[in-house]
Formats: C-alpha cells, structure tokens, sequence
C-alpha cells in the first residue's frame, strides 16, 4: 500500500570501468628463534614495509599490513587442513585448526612508505593485499639463518622442522639407539 503511494520502488543502474590502481610493493623481515629439540619457531621481531601511496589514514593503514602479515603468519607456520585415510577433514573446527594468536606473535612494526599513485586522484594504492605475500618467504629464510635448514614446503611446523633437521643431521626419524 505505500509502495502504491509513493510511485513503487528505486531503482538504478550503474557501470564504472575502475582505473588508476597501481601495484603494491613491499619488504619484510623477521628474526625467529627455532628450538631444534621440538621444531618450535618464535618470531621474535617482525617488520613489514610498504609503499601504501598517499595513506589517508595511517592507523588503518598499519592496521591492515599488521593483519595481512598474522595471517600470512598463520600460513608460514600452522594452518593446513588434514584428513585422515578416510578424506575426511580431521581439524574442521575452530579448535582443532591452529590459527596464530596474540600469544604467539610480537609487535609487527610497520613502515608506511608513502610514494603517490599518479593515476589515482588521491595518490593511493591498495594496502590489505599486499602484506599477506612476504610473510613465508620472510620466515623461512629467517629459520634458515636460524638452524640452516632450507624450509620448501607450508606450513613449516614443528614437525617438518624437526624432519628437516634430522635429514640434515643424518639422523632418520630422529630416533636414536638408546645407549
């Protein structure tokens, strides 16, 4: 009935062809502890520059490589999806999947690099994409400087780290004679 009284719905159509993005660029680094009892990696530092062109709002800016780099993080180190002989996810939930926590992750100091994109009327770039790549890369040269191991495979848990060392120490499956 009020829809009959106001002369029926809105309605609107549009098209932009979207110009001007730019690509991102960006550099991280990170040193890491690596425990070669357990395979266990702490980051102990971690930096993340990037070009966001003009940042309008640098807190959101942060905000959004800080982001990009925990789960790029989560990547290089825990998640995976597992099954088991059957095909069936064995760690489908929330708490069996292991994403990074506060408790595992220092500061990410960032470093807003501010180079104007020309095509665009503000000068921005895309920042929530970027930061995400160049956390694996980051991390496993950071454990092979560590423990001298070349890490080629995600994630780079605990146990592939331990795998990695024992085929590097001559040592298959780690087990040991007992003396």
């Amino acid at each position: 009935a009020k829809a009959a009284a106001t002369g029926g719905p809105i309605g609107s159509t549009g098209k932009v062809n979207a110009g001007g993005q730019a690509p991102g660029f960006a550099t991280q680094f990170c040193d890491v502890e690596v425990d070669p009892k357990t395979g266990k990696v702490t980051i102990l530092r971690f930096v993340a520059a990037q070009d966001c062109g003009r940042a309008i709002h640098p807190s959101y800016v942060e905000g959004q490589i800080q982001g990009g780099v925990v789960q790029g993080i989560g990547w290089a180190l825990n998640e995976e999806y597992r099954f088991n002989n059957n095909g069936v996810m064995e760690n489908s939930s929330f708490l069996d999947y292991r994403m990074p926590t506060s408790l595992d992750l220092p500061m990410i100091n960032t470093v807003i690099v501010e180079i104007a994109n020309p095509g665009h009327p503000y000068g921005v770039r895309g920042v929530g994409e970027v930061p995400i790549v160049p956390p694996m890369a980051a991390i496993a040269n950071a454990i092979h400087n560590a423990v001298g191991v070349r890490m080629e495979h995600l994630p780079m848990s605990p146990d592939s780290i331990l795998e990695a060392l024992w085929a590097q120490n001559g040592e298959p499956g780690g087990l040991q004679a007992a003396d």
